[in-house]
């Protein structure tokens, strides 16, 4: 779940996107007015997502920011799914985080962004970091992480959760000097509890994914250029651009190279238009049939043609 805000005009919206992780689909866009609170009636569609992928889903997660964590509906959202949520990081959490043993803690090693598949490069020289030293600039370096969990029930809630807490140790430096140690929390509440904490925090970390949806949305398709009247008819235009969005992922997901399916599913929208949609083609009528001859080459033609025997068959089965 993720929220936004645009303008047109001198109006303001403020869309709601829920989308698939694995996917990168988008399952509801709801068009808002732009003074609405981030979370202003997004527990209707989180119900109809859960209704909508459980069929189809062994496991289902609902993962969002701060702004979702509506605690009066975590026992409800349990019953059809587990959740991995941000909680905001109120004075009685900071007190119960504080209050855990310092034994309890544990050391939290992030994996790496990505694997080398050929030689790691060498580090580039920072050139940024001399200067903000020479000229006394306030830095903040992270200098260790920090995991726990422990039973927590909201308030507004009849069961008990995990609350996972992540205590970063940062260091406030000014010129060479030090001038103080800071300690932030940072809390995630889930019903998920074959997760390790670590395991959970990276789950978490990985709902910013979606900014990239948001991003294709504005850029790719257009989605959010919003150029009609009102809120009604942006809301129509915005759902039939994604569409745009949704049938590419779609195409993916009938590839019979599954990983040339999961490299199309995080391509760019106009690196897929150029690949597969915008293919110059000659149409010749000869003998009572149309050729369709393809007047260009590219690594992703086989692909193409493949896909397209797919869902052929499927469409005469």
């Amino acid at each position: 779940m993720k929220y936004f805000l645009m303008r047109w005009g001198r109006d303001e919206y403020h869309p709601l996107i829920v989308s698939l992780w694995n996917t990168k689909e988008v399952l509801y866009l709801v068009n808002r007015s732009g003074n609405v609170a981030s979370h202003d009636g997004c527990a209707e569609w989180v119900d109809r997502a859960i209704n909508l992928v459980k069929p189809y889903a062994e496991r289902l997660t609902l993962r969002g920011d701060t702004d979702f964590s509506l605690t009066r509906h975590f026992d409800r959202w349990s019953e059809g799914a587990d959740f991995i949520f941000g909680m905001d990081a109120s004075p009685g959490l900071v007190e119960r985080a504080e209050a855990v043993a310092k034994a309890d803690w544990t050391a939290l090693e992030r994996n790496a962004k990505y694997v080398v598949k050929t030689e790691s490069r060498e580090k580039p020289l920072n050139v940024k970091e001399p200067i903000v030293v020479e000229r006394e600039f306030k830095n903040v370096k992270l200098m260790s992480e920090w995991v726990t969990k422990i039973r927590y029930r909201p308030g507004q809630c009849a069961k008990t959760y995990d609350l996972v807490i992540l205590k970063k140790n940062l260091s406030v430096e000014k010129g060479e000097k030090v001038l103080f140690d800071d300690i932030r929390y940072f809390f995630y509440i889930t019903s998920r509890t074959d997760l390790t904490p670590a395991e959970v925090v990276e789950s978490a970390n990985q709902r910013c994914d979606q900014e990239n949806v948001i991003e294709q949305l504005k850029n790719g398709v257009n989605a959010m250029r919003i150029p009609v009247n009102d809120l009604l008819s942006n809301w129509a235009y915005m759902v039939i651009a994604a569409l745009a969005w949704n049938l590419k992922s779609w195409f993916a997901m009938m590839m019979p190279d599954r990983e040339k399916g999961r490299v199309m599913l995080k391509m760019e929208f106009r690196r897929f238009l150029n690949n597969i949609i915008r293919l110059p083609c000659q149409i010749i009528r000869q003998g009572r049939q149309i050729v369709y001859r393809l007047m260009s080459y590219n690594p992703w033609m086989s692909d193409f043609l493949k896909t397209w025997e797919v869902i052929r068959q499927f469409s005469t089965a």
